[in-house]
């Protein structure tokens, strides 16, 4: 870029050969003159920085995603499970329903096939179990299902089994366990039934049953049509009852 000087004249005095004073013009040059913002803009070089994100940041945005999809994982993991029990339960009172009752007495079938035990069938129903549900409405009638199952557990045996088979009748399987004794444990139920009502009511169960003993190579639905009829007599004896069948 080119200067600007600033350019004027200087008045000078000297002497000539003849000893007389005389004034002299010549040219005077200064400094440069700095150019003015007016007349040329100073410019500003412009510098793009690339942001580059730190390391750890990095890290823990892997860390984060890697976080979440564990928990979905664990999330799909329970629905599976859940899925698998709601397969073989009945998802209102906890027992086996029907196929996984099945599954249950395969199993327990097989593991005594060599001494071939006893095993007692009771097919039950609630009485008057319409009334509970038009007087006092559903909530209370699924309240006495868990009611009823519970009672059931805590009064039977750890190894007895239990299975909603349809409405308000269970099927209750008792490995090893004759006629009078499969009779006696459910008298055990009906007594523990009307001494405990159905919180948070007044509310007292009752049922009756049909109790058979297992033949060989019986199958289970084959026992549940004997006790059915077992049943039957029981409910129009007066309720309340447990037939043999």
């Amino acid at each position: 870029m080119a200067n600007t000087w600033n350019v004027k004249l200087k008045t000078t005095k000297t002497t000539d050969d003849k000893g007389k004073h005389v004034s002299r013009k010549s040219l005077s040059h200064d400094r440069p003159l700095q150019p003015t913002a007016s007349r040329l803009p100073t410019l500003v070089p412009v510098v793009r920085h690339k942001t580059v994100p730190h390391p750890l940041a990095k890290h823990d945005d892997v860390t984060t995603r890697l976080a979440a999809a564990e928990t979905r994982i664990a999330e799909l993991e329970t629905a599976l499970r859940e899925a698998d029990k709601n397969a073989v339960c009945d998802p209102l009172t906890g027992t086996f329903n029907r196929r996984g009752m099945d599954g249950a007495c395969a199993r327990e079938a097989a593991l005594a096939r060599r001494t071939d035990p006893p095993r007692a069938l009771a097919l039950s129903d609630l009485d008057d179990f319409k009334q509970v549900n038009d007087q006092h409405g559903h909530a209370v009638g699924d309240a006495a299902l868990v009611h009823l199952t519970r009672v059931i557990s805590e009064t039977l045996r750890p190894t007895d089994l239990c299975s909603r088979w349809g409405g308000e009748e269970f099927v209750v399987v008792m490995p090893g366990a004759g006629r009078l004794f499969a009779k006696r444990a459910l008298a055990r139920v009906q007594a523990a039934l009307a001494d405990q009502p159905v919180a948070p009511t007044v509310v007292t169960l009752a049922f009756s049953a049909g109790v058979v003993l297992g033949r060989s190579s019986e199958s289970l639905e084959e026992m549940v049509v004997r006790a059915d009829r077992a049943l039957y007599r029981a409910k129009a004896a007066g309720k309340r009852r447990i037939f043999s069948g």
